[in-house]
């Protein structure tokens, strides 16, 4: 009788063990999928020369993702963070990212607000939302960007993530995105608001979700916070792509220490 339970104890344990090695094998499979719909460096690199991207999932697959695109002189950039975060955010974020395609492609995209207006109706037809109180009310804050080279005009939309440039190495501006996000929203529904900002040589541009100024950490445990976040960029914006990296990478780490990361993080930056 007790050797009939050890074995069946043993016989649980192995298959247990079976199931997390599968379920683990499955999500690594998953993140090379994920990873494989993300523009790659190559691609970032011919279409924004000078450009910083960190980019940490809190698990194996994420809900924050990244996308740059072009259409004739036209560069668009998202930096987007889905609802939740690891499998259920990783959905989401397949959805936005396919979304977008098929809005550039088919779509004259002249506006940013006009983009996530479109992306905005596309997500809620795809996930049947109506707006009851039973259902999940899944959705996508984005920063949204439209560059134009040739007029040196870039445009912004933004579903709750702000926007931030830098001008003349000091002068951090800082345009708040819209509080409704990309889906169904507690209020009527408005369009974005599109802002046209007039870019000159040298200017830093900053797009990132919350993962950073979220995180816990410091002295007292507490949020990073956005204050320190905006004073971070301003110290750093006169750096090289890569000393501008290393110095977030230090901050956060410092910050953290052993506490573990609460949410994917995600910071996209570009000198024009």
């Amino acid at each position: 009788m007790v050797d009939n339970l050890e074995y069946n104890k043993d016989n649980i344990k192995y298959i247990v063990e079976l199931q997390k090695t599968e379920l683990s094998q499955s999500l690594k499979y998953a993140s090379y999928i994920q990873k494989a719909l993300l523009p790659t460096e190559n691609a970032l690199e011919f279409l924004l020369p000078e450009h910083i991207l960190i980019y940490l999932p809190r698990d194996i697959v994420g809900g924050d993702f990244y996308w740059v695109s072009k259409k004739g002189n036209l560069v668009f950039i998202a930096i987007a963070d889905c609802t939740g975060h690891g499998v259920p955010g990783a959905f989401l974020s397949i959805l936005g990212i396919t979304f977008l395609h098929q809005i550039i492609d088919r779509y004259d995209c002249n506006s940013a607000a006009n983009v996530l207006n479109v992306l905005r109706e596309s997500f809620m037809k795809s996930l049947n939302q109506t707006g009851s109180e039973k259902e999940q009310k899944d959705g996508i804050d984005m920063a949204f960007c439209i560059l134009d080279r040739e007029t040196n005009i870039l445009q912004y939309a933004g579903a709750f993530n702000p926007f931030y440039i830098i001008k003349n190495g000091n002068q951090l501006i800082e345009i708040a995105g819209n509080k409704m996000p990309i889906g169904i929203a507690a209020d009527n529904e408005i369009s974005f608001t599109n802002h046209i900002v007039n870019l000159d040589k040298g200017d830093m541009i900053y797009l990132f979700t919350d993962g950073f100024v979220d995180q816990f950490g410091g002295p007292l445990g507490k949020k990073f916070k956005y204050r320190p976040f905006r004073n971070l960029f301003l110290n750093i914006c006169k750096l090289p792509m890569e000393d501008q990296k290393t110095s977030l990478l230090k901050t956060l780490n410092d910050w953290k220490k052993e506490l573990p990361q609460l949410d994917d993080i995600l910071i996209f930056g570009f000198r024009y």
